[in-house]
């Protein structure tokens, strides 16, 4: 059975006494919950921080976003053996809003996710549609290059290392979300092709998760079914009652 994982991805937010504060009632809230990975992804001037406040507690730590490349001249880049220094044990990779604002594309994505594996990172790889690809009826082509194009190279022990994380991004930060059938749908074609190309049985193992304005409301409902395995957490994720209601709500 794949143990759910639930990331808060702070985005852009917090600063260090904020980021405190929040990771001191994170785990005052969920610090005993061992049947869900419970993890943090901060800002990169919080990493340090939070990497000392979560040392000792079932909180994981996590990074917003990582280069491909080891060093060099790519100012404002963090290499993925920096992220390693300090703590971190995953990365979230192709986020929409990194493609959407910052160029990023499917081979990056692939580059970053493969730096973050030989560094011994744990990528959270995202996919989703936008709405106008949904509403163009293109969900599972966007999903299945995105998947084949980011996860491309990918052998043996690093499947066990992936997180996918299915983000439909007309359902971030716009208040709305996938039905509960929508969001399976998609996570089940997710599946079936990371059986085509990783085996159906390492495919079995991969945890899946749903990242499209997931709330205290809804993440119990989603989070219970087949091949939702936890959630990548935006907004709710920056106040630890919220947070924490989805992490229970993730519990099988």
């Amino acid at each position: 059975m794949r143990k759910p994982i639930v990331a808060g991805n702070w985005k852009m937010n917090k600063t260090r006494a904020e980021a405190a504060a929040l990771v001191a009632g994170i785990k005052a809230e969920v610090g005993s919950i061992n049947a869900v990975e419970t993890v943090v992804c901060v800002p990169f001037t919080d990493l340090d921080l939070v990497a000392q406040a979560v040392k000792g507690s079932i909180l994981g730590l996590g990074a917003q976003n990582v280069h491909w490349a080891e060093k060099g001249a790519f100012t404002g880049e963090i290499s993925a053996a920096m992220l390693k220094e300090l703590g971190v044990t995953y990365v979230i990779i192709g986020h929409s809003e990194r493609r959407q604002y910052f160029g990023e594309t499917d081979a990056t994505v692939n580059q970053r996710a493969k730096a973050a594996l030989v560094a011994g990172l744990k990528p959270i790889v995202c996919v989703g549609e936008t709405l106008m690809e949904r509403e163009a009826g293109q969900t599972t082509q966007v999903v299945e290059r995105q998947a084949r194009v980011g996860l491309a190279g990918l052998q043996g022990a690093d499947w066990d290392k992936l997180v996918i994380a299915y983000e439909p991004v007309w359902a971030i930060g716009t208040g709305k979300t996938a039905t509960t059938a929508q969001a399976q749908e998609v996570h089940a074609f997710i599946r079936k092709l990371l059986g085509e190309l990783a085996g159906t049985e390492t495919a079995a193992k991969i945890r899946i998760q749903y990242g499209g304005s997931m709330k205290p409301e809804n993440a119990k409902e989603l989070m219970s079914q087949p091949d939702i395995d936890g959630g990548l957490i935006g907004g709710a994720s920056l106040e630890a009652g919220s947070f924490a209601a989805i992490v229970r709500g993730a519990v099988r």
